[in-house]
């Protein structure tokens, strides 16, 4: 769970002139992405996006920036303000426009129409407000520059905010590729330019800050892409991010070159390059996309398929192949790619995935085992040349889990930025600029707000532990039938238990004793249904742990007859 620092008081209220930074998302995790920025009495929030669940949240199908803090603040947010389209970074919005609706969206064109798309859906028409490099808008008292910079997904911004208490240059996910295929560069002269001007917070993105070097540049992957093309037999399978343009622009290019036809699979992977085609980012050869429909009619060694589960997801598309629980049917002979990097925390749900395919016979490529990936976010060396560019007073590492934040705080700390001028705070930490100086305030509550089916914020870590142990230790349900007159036991117990490898038998054993204790506690006046359960619970407990080693959830029921 990610929590504010323990020994921190909610923050008093913002000095006259100077400006709050509150990360509501993002810092101690790669996901939920949310900065709140206060200044007068004004919000600006930048990104709002989802963390998606690992394997200690059962049943959870996303987590949300908690927004308790601000939710009777909603009329002083004067924008969203989004730096790109990918989930972490937009994938909450819906939820916080449900609270407000008219909040106004700012963000590039590829953004706008990835949200909106979303926000149709949720059956929510947002105002927008669309904004390129090199643009610059002023929101109440917030005056936004946005920047270029180039990440794995087109149309990508920092956002540079000026106000009279300071300015700060948010990069957003970011990296230095020299060589886009977009051939949409960082824009580095923008940000010497604002560091000439003075930049009193620079927010870096920190997902990669461990990593020395440079990141690979994503045309080094064509040829990788190429050779899985060339060498496969039968049909090819890539999974990757339903908003990774860039990736699929590859794809798209080898599957031309191979003669070979490529269908899209699951609704929001057909739906962002639908709309990354319509706007001119994703380029499509003419003849190469095909209805998944038309399959049947070609042969296997014609055929590429894209879908979505590169991460491991349980109910992706690849995940299902992986099951044999996928119309599409993995066999011996295909190929799979998974064109992603792993995202902290999915590496055994990944992996999983990928026996499940080799077991089937599918030959499997991945990041592992040839060039097929690169990473859109900055490595150290490109850290390193912004901080040395922008020259800022003090920084404050984001988007990244707490070893990412402190390698990226060292980075900067190398480059003559004095350490306390540098602020590692975790998710709900205040953190106030006062005078050209960056100081805790304090923390505000900020849990994990989870989306369970249907429901928001209703799941909490009482109904995940319930989950928890009903996955791990079983469950054992004891049903007993009292005379409500007499209070004698009439039936039972009757013991029926779930994940366990012992039969229902071995519980013969404490039958007589749960009797016997249910028969002391009604000898003793004891006839409340509730304290009989409790009685019940309380005897079964202690056996099975001893017994059988395991600490299975208790279901006793008592009914009265």
């Amino acid at each position: 769970m990610s929590h504010p620092h323990p020994d921190l008081d909610t923050p008093a209220p913002l000095v006259k002139g100077g400006v709050r930074v509150t990360a509501l998302g993002g810092l101690g995790e790669v996901g939920r992405n949310m900065t709140v920025v206060e200044h007068e009495g004004q919000l600006l929030v930048i990104d709002c996006g989802v963390l998606f669940p690992d394997d200690h949240h059962p049943g959870i199908d996303l987590i949300l920036p908690d927004f308790s803090s601000i939710a009777d603040r909603l009329d002083r947010i004067q924008a969203i303000v989004l730096t790109h389209g990918h989930e972490d970074h937009i994938g909450a919005v819906p939820y916080l426009l449900r609270l407000k609706p008219d909040i106004p969206l700012i963000g590039s064109q590829l953004t706008l129409a990835l949200i909106e798309a979303k926000l149709k859906e949720h059956r929510i028409t947002p105002y927008t407000l669309t904004v390129a490099e090199g643009g610059r808008e002023r929101l109440g008292v917030f005056d936004c520059e946005f920047v270029a910079v180039n990440h794995s997904i087109p149309d990508a911004l920092a956002v540079c905010v000026r106000t009279p208490g300071g300015t700060l240059l948010h990069t957003g996910d970011f990296k230095m590729d020299q060589l886009p295929l977009d051939n949409r560069l960082t824009d580095l002269r923008a940000f010497a330019r604002l560091g000439e001007e003075g930049i009193d917070l620079f927010l870096t993105d920190s997902t990669n800050a461990e990593v020395p070097g440079f990141t690979t540049p994503e045309r080094e992957i064509g040829p990788a892409i190429g050779k899985v093309f060339r060498d496969a037999e039968r049909r090819i399978i890539v999974a990757c991010f339903s908003s990774h343009v860039h990736r699929v622009q590859q794809v798209l290019d080898a599957a031309d070159s191979a003669g070979r036809k490529v269908a899209m699979i699951g609704r929001s992977m057909v739906r962002n390059m639908g709309i990354a085609a319509d706007l001119g980012y994703l380029k499509v050869p003419d003849g190469v996309l095909v209805d998944i429909k038309q399959l049947n009619d070609l042969p296997d060694d014609k055929v590429v398929l894209v879908c979505t589960g590169s991460q491991g997801e349980p109910m992706a598309a690849l995940s299902r192949m992986a099951n044999r629980d996928h119309r599409i049917e993995v066999g011996a002979g295909d190929t799979v790619l998974l064109a992603s990097s792993l995202i902290p925390g999915n590496e055994n749900a990944v992996y999983r995935v990928i026996n499940g395919l080799m077991r089937l016979g599918a030959v499997v490529v991945h990041k592992g085992n040839a060039k097929v990936h690169v990473s859109g976010h900055a490595s150290a060396g490109e850290l390193l040349y912004c901080y040395n560019i922008v020259k800022p007073r003090n920084v404050m590492p984001v988007h990244g889990e707490w070893r990412h934040l402190v390698a990226n705080a060292e980075l900067a700390i190398a480059t003559g930025v004095p350490r306390r001028n540098v602020a590692i705070v975790e998710d709900g930490v205040a953190v106030d600029l006062v005078d050209g100086r960056v100081r805790v305030a304090g923390a505000v509550e900020c849990g994990y707000v989870y989306v369970d089916g249907s429901s928001v914020g209703e799941a909490d870590e009482t109904l995940l532990k319930d989950r928890r142990i009903l996955r791990d230790e079983g469950f054992i349900s004891v049903i007993v039938v009292v005379d409500s007159t007499t209070g004698r036991i009439v039936a039972g117990p009757e013991i029926t238990a779930r994940g366990f490898v012992e039969d229902d038998d071995v519980f013969d054993e404490i039958a007589p004793k749960i009797l016997k204790a249910l028969d002391e506690a009604t000898a003793q006046g004891i006839t409340d249904s509730y304290q009989l359960q409790q009685v019940v619970r309380r005897t079964i407990g202690p056996w099975v742990g001893r017994k059988i080693r395991r600490r299975p959830m208790i279901i006793p029921t008592v009914i009265e007859a």
